[in-house]
């Protein structure tokens, strides 16, 4: 324990943090993969706008064509096998710098980032801001992902400020 310093300790963090991120995309992938029509139907649901109030004025935005909410199912899921591998082979490449110059364990974050940053786009832009404001998923009472989406950005976010600077020494 006594070599255990306080600059060791923010790297093995970082590759911790990163290690959580990289088990939780796991589940999703595998939830998504195992449970693929009970997922499949929530998007279906939110695209479809089926389960919010009517509005005339906002209506026309509803897509329901199941070929397309399969197409963009696979989007999402394409997406998240992308943050996925992101995140795995980031971790691995943290925790084989772990013990590196400064700058070769900042350079190591890359993949790491470049996760984040999809994950962000998947959870902020397509579940908040498109799902929320555009499809009125917030509306439903049943297909409704806003909270658990902003959970997920509520770790992330700081996690990426955390990862990006360059603190350890």
């Amino acid at each position: 324990m006594n070599n255990l310093t306080t600059d060791r300790l923010i790297r093995y963090s970082k590759i911790l943090l990163m290690a959580y991120l990289s088990f939780f995309a796991l589940l999703v992938i595998y939830s998504n993969f195992i449970d693929y029509s009970s997922n499949y139907e929530y998007v279906g649901h939110i695209l479809s706008m089926d389960t919010t109030r009517e509005n005339l004025n906002i209506n026309y935005r509803a897509i329901t064509s199941p070929m397309l909410h399969h197409r963009i199912y696979w989007v999402i899921i394409t997406l998240e096998a992308i943050y996925t591998a992101c995140y795995l082979t980031g971790t691995y490449q943290l925790f084989k710098h772990r013990h590196s110059s400064i700058d070769e364990f900042h350079e190591s974050k890359k993949l790491s980032i470049i996760g984040i940053l999809i994950a962000i786009f998947v959870y902020y832009v397509c579940i908040q801001a498109i799902g929320v404001e555009w499809f009125n998923m917030d509306e439903s009472q049943v297909w409704n992902a806003k909270d658990w989406a902003r959970h997920i950005v509520d770790f992330i976010v700081p996690l990426l400020i955390f990862l990006t600077l360059k603190i350890e020494r």
